[in-house]
């Protein structure tokens, strides 16, 4: 289950190399075709629309996971340098472990927490350069995505997925909310890229099916079946593969400072994956 919910965070660190190796200029409106499209599909193949309280649910995990999250991340990485706004990211474990204590009443994984801490050290040593720029609204756009996502997935773990509908139709469902608050704001301040080629449409479908569709899927299930914040621990992967991407298509190369890094994000990620056994008190042994 670790493995299958992994892939949706691996998927979206292509996101970056897929924009800007395939994609025409506009940021939000790919952030509308890998929600709107694909959630409307979903609904197709799982033939389920929300019921009653189902309804308002779905439309406020699909505004913060989706609908929120995609423009502010769009606004950091238009204003920060990629590597801040990784790194703002990476922050979404630590909120979650927060939220988690505050909204499901979990008790506070200082394990997990030092272990989320570790992770956004080693993403920033990967990521990071000298001449970061630390633009106000963009250090509040990336916390803000941080944390509406982050809220978003500890209120799916608290609301859970009602009985009888499939994982792709609950993360259907969502996309589709999401697309549908992007869709207004998109048409407005970007509109519709003039051109699209072969390579736009191919980047489009990856976006919507893969990175969309079927990552959304993994992960909406995942939530609902391991710890949240070990599970939030997974999207350290999103900018690490990213950074394999760069390195591996775009040329680019890691000094010894970021192998470190990333030795040290991939560590936390796994350690994070584990609780740790308590010790049983020393007043009761036989």
């Amino acid at each position: 289950m670790t493995l299958a919910t992994a892939f949706a965070p691996a998927v979206w660190g292509t996101t970056y190399i897929v924009t800007t190796e395939l994609l025409p200029q506009g940021p939000m409106f790919a952030g509308l075709m890998r929600a709107l499209p694909a959630g409307l599909l979903g609904l197709v193949i799982a033939r389920a629309l929300p019921r009653g309280t189902w309804w308002w649910k779905a439309a406020v995990l699909g505004t913060l996971n989706i609908g929120v999250f995609f423009p502010l991340l769009f606004v950091a990485a238009d204003r920060l340098p990629g590597g801040v706004a990784a790194t703002l990211g990476a922050t979404q474990p630590i909120l979650v472990a927060f939220l988690a204590a505050v909204i499901l009443a979990e008790r506070l994984s200082s394990w997990r927490l030092a272990w989320g801490t570790a992770g956004v050290a080693g993403v920033g040593m990967v990521v990071l350069g000298p001449a970061a720029d630390f633009d106000p609204v963009g250090i509040a756009a990336g916390i803000g995505g941080a944390a509406a996502m982050g809220t978003g997935v500890v209120l799916t773990k608290r609301w859970g997925r009602p009985p009888g509908v499939s994982a792709i139709g609950f993360a259907s469902w969502q996309l589709s909310f999401g697309g549908i608050v992007l869709l207004l704001p998109t048409l407005l301040f970007e509109g519709v890229p003039a051109q699209v080629d072969a390579k736009g449409v191919a980047g489009y479908v990856w976006l919507g099916v893969i990175g969309g569709l079927v990552a959304y899927t993994l992960w909406f299930r995942g939530i609902g079946k391991l710890p949240v914040t070990a599970t939030a621990l997974l999207g350290i992967l999103s900018p690490l593969v990213a950074a394999v991407l760069g390195v591996t298509i775009a040329g680019e190369t890691l000094n010894l400072i970021q192998i470190a890094g990333f030795a040290l994000a991939l560590t936390a990620l796994v350690a994070g994956q584990f609780t740790p056994r308590s010790h049983p008190s020393k007043g009761h042994s036989r």
